[in-house]
């Protein structure tokens, strides 16, 4: 019987121990777009549960229109979603693997998976709402 006392008092100590660390640390969610690349845009997807990607180019007048948008977006929703930014014409691979054919395009992937495109320049209002059932 003295074993088993032991084993359990053990056991109590371990558990009372592990309760009073502190909380691992979080990732801090950026509050504006992240650049994301070819060789990034794996990691990026994955590394938070929610993460918006606007697909635009330099040329694009609506992907300029929705820019400071998407700025406002990142800076309200932070900590509930992380937004991204992929120049198509500097990522390439990227955009033929998504098969982006139009911009702007935003991405929608939560863990790490596609699971909503929104293609066009949307309003503040109208984007929002769209993105309001993700969160």
């Amino acid at each position: 019987m003295d074993e088993l006392d032991e084993i359990k008092r053990k056991k109590m100590e371990k558990m009372m121990k592990d309760m009073n660390k502190p909380p691992a640390p979080s990732i801090e969610l950026p509050d504006k777009p992240v650049i994301v690349t070819d060789a990034t845009i794996d990691s990026m997807t994955s590394a938070y549960p929610l993460f918006i990607l606007d697909c635009w180019a330099e040329w694009c007048g609506p992907c300029r229109m929705i820019g400071p948008i998407i700025e406002q977006l990142a800076a309200e929703m932070k900590g509930r979603a992380v937004f991204g930014k992929l120049n198509v014409d500097q990522n390439m691979q990227t955009a033929n693997k998504y098969r982006i054919s139009a911009i702007p395009t935003l991405m929608i992937f939560k863990d790490g998976k596609l699971i909503d495109k929104l293609v066009g320049a949307y309003p503040k209002p109208a984007l929002a709402a769209k993105l309001q059932k993700y969160l």
